[in-house]
C-alpha cells in the first residue's frame, strides 16, 4: 500500500469517526431539547439573552467592579498607611489630637485601643471583593496583624491594625473603599431583562396561538369533526397556511357532495329497476325458478347497497357524542340473536366523539365478520385520554400473518384461508377500516387469545 493510500485511509478513518460523534452529540442533544414550537422559540429568546449577560456582567465585573474597588481599597489602605508613619514619627504628639486632625481630613475616624484588643477573626462572607481587596491591600502596604469587618455596619469599614503599644481602630466609609454602584448596573440590567423576557413571552404566546388553532382545526378535519370558530389569524405565514387549509377543506367537501349526488342518483335508477324487477316476479307467481329469481335480485339488491355504502363512506353524518358502551352492548345482542356467543366489556369513559351510524357500521362488520367463522365472540373497549380501542377477539381459524393487509382490498376472497366474503359481498373490512381512517384512526388485524383473529379499531377521542 502507498503513502497515499495510507493517508487516505486515516482520513476517512478519521471522517467516521467524527461522523459517528457529531450524530451520537446531535441525538443527545435532540432528547435535551423541548418538543414544542412554543418552548423552542423561548429557548432561542432566552439563551442568546442569558450568555450575553453572562458575557457583560463577567467583563463588567472583572474590568471595571474588580479595578475599581482594588484601586480604592488600595487608597483607603494607603491613607491608613500613612496614619500609621505619622504616628511613628510624631511621637510629640501626646494626646493624637494632630493625627486624628489628618485623619478627619482624609474622611477617616482613628482612635486608640489598648494593646492587644484584636478581636478573634470572624467568618468571612462568601462572596465579598471588599474584603479580598482589604486583606491583600493590608498584608502589602501594612505588613502587620489586622482585623477587619465589613458585615457590621453597611455604611463603615472598620480596620484594627496592632501596632507596637497599641491598636490603632480606623472607620472608612464604605464607599470609599468598594464600587457600590456597580450593584445597582447588575440589578437594573437583570429588571430591564426581566421585562422585556416578560413582554417577548406575551407577545410569542399570541403569536403561537394561530398555529395551534390551525392544527387543531387539521386534526378536527382528520377525525371527520367541524371547527366551527376557525378563521386565518397571526401573521402573514400563518394566515396564508390557514387560507390554504381552509380551501383545501372546501375542494374536499366539494367533491365528497358530488361524488355523494353522482351515488345518489346512481342509486335510485338502480333501485328503480330493481323494485320493477320484483314487482314482476310477484306477479309471475311461485315456481322454483321465480324463487332462485327472487334471491338473485335480493343478493343484487344487498350487493348494490354494500357498494354504495364502500363508495359514499360516512359523508353527510356529524360526530356528535355517542356512548361507546351501549353501542357495544347492542352488538353483543345483535351477535346473541343470530345464535352466538358473545361477551362485552368497556374502560373507560364511555361517551366518545363520533359519527355514530357509521361507526356503529364499522364495528357491526367487524363483529359479523368474526360472526360469520367462528362460535364466541369477545367485544372489548378501552378510553384513554387520547385513544379510543375496541377489540374484537373470536375462535375461529384466523388468518394467516401475510394476508391481514390484504383482506381491506375491496372484493378479495380468501377461500383457503377464513374465507370472508362467503354469503357477503367482500367490502365488508374495507368499509370498516375506511369508517376508522376517516375518524382519524385504522384497523389493525393480529392474533386473539382466544386462538382466532383479532380486529383492533383505535380512533382518537
Amino acid at each position: 500500500m502507498s503513502t497515499l493510500d495510507s493517508g487516505l485511509t486515516l482520513i476517512r478513518n478519521a471522517s467516521q469517526r467524527v461522523s459517528k460523534a457529531n450524530g451520537w452529540m446531535g441525538n443527545a442533544f435532540k432528547s435535551w431539547m423541548p418538543t414544542g414550537l412554543y418552548a423552542r422559540a423561548l429557548l432561542i429568546m432566552i439563551v442568546p439573552m442569558v450568555v450575553l449577560q453572562t458575557v457583560v456582567a463577567f467583563v463588567f465585573m472583572e474590568r471595571h467592579w474588580n479595578t475599581v474597588t482594588r484601586r480604592l481599597s488600595a487608597a483607603v489602605v494607603s491613607d491608613i498607611a500613612a496614619l500609621i508613619d505619622v504616628y511613628k514619627i510624631y511621637p510629640q504628639d501626646k494626646d493624637r489630637a494632630q493625627l486624628r486632625h489628618i485623619a478627619q481630613r482624609l474622611q477617616l475616624v482613628v482612635d486608640f485601643l489598648p494593646a492587644g484588643d484584636m478581636p478573634p477573626p470572624g467568618p468571612k462572607p462568601f462572596f465579598s471583593l471588599l474584603d479580598q481587596s482589604l486583606s491583600v491591600q493590608l498584608g502589602r502596604q501594612i505588613n502587620r496583624p489586622f482585623w477587619i469587618d465589613t458585615v457590621g455596619n453597611s455604611n463603615l469599614v472598620e480596620i484594627r491594625v496592632q501596632l507596637d503599644d497599641s491598636v490603632m481602630r480606623i472607620f472608612a466609609q464604605r464607599s470609599a473603599a468598594y464600587a457600590s454602584n456597580s450593584e445597582i448596573f447588575i440589578f437594573w440590567m437583570l429588571g430591564t431583562s426581566s421585562i422585556l423576557l416578560i413582554v417577548a413571552v406575551l407577545f410569542l404566546r399570541n403569536q403561537i396561538k394561530p398555529i395551534l388553532r390551525l392544527a387543531d382545526a387539521a386534526e378536527s378535519f382528520g377525525k371527520g369533526r367541524e371547527a366551527p370558530n376557525f378563521r386565518p389569524r397571526g401573521a402573514r405565514e400563518v394566515r396564508r397556511a390557514a387560507q390554504a387549509f381552509i380551501e383545501m377543506k372546501a375542494r374536499v367537501e366539494r367533491s365528497i357532495e358530488q361524488r355523494t349526488a353522482m351515488l345518489a342518483g346512481v342509486s335510485h335508477d338502480l333501485r328503480t329497476i330493481l323494485t320493477r324487477f320484483k314487482l314482476e316476479l310477484a306477479l309471475l307467481g311461485e315456481g322454483p325458478e321465480i324463487e332462485a329469481m327472487r334471491k338473485d335480485v335480493d343478493e343484487m339488491s344487498m350487493m348494490l347497497e354494500d357498494y354504495l355504502a364502500f363508495a359514499r363512506g360516512d359523508s353527510g353524518e356529524v360526530a356528535q357524542p355517542t356512548d361507546m358502551a351501549m353501542a357495544l352492548e347492542e352488538l353483543r345482542s345483535d351477535a346473541e340473536r343470530h345464535g352466538h356467543t358473545a361477551t362485552v366489556a368497556f374502560h373507560g369513559l364511555p361517551v366518545v366523539t363520533v359519527k355514530p351510524a357509521s361507526f356503529k357500521r364499522c364495528l357491526g362488520n367487524l363483529v359479523s365478520n368474526a360472526a360469520r367463522h367462528a362460535n364466541t365472540i369477545s367485544i372489548n373497549g378501552h378510553r384513554d385520554h387520547r385513544y379510543l380501542t375496541v377489540t374484537v377477539d373470536d375462535d375461529g381459524p384466523g388468518i394467516p400473518a401475510n394476508m391481514r393487509e390484504e383482506v381491506f382490498k375491496p372484493f378479495l376472497r380468501l377461500d383457503d384461508a377464513r374465507n370472508q366474503d362467503e354469503g357477503g359481498t367482500g367490502l365488508g373490512l374495507a368499509i370498516a377500516r375506511d369508517i376508522a381512517r376517516s375518524h382519524g384512526g385504522d384497523i389493525m388485524l393480529g392474533d386473539s387469545p382466544m386462538g382466532g383473529l383479532r380486529a383492533a379499531v383505535r380512533v382518537p377521542v
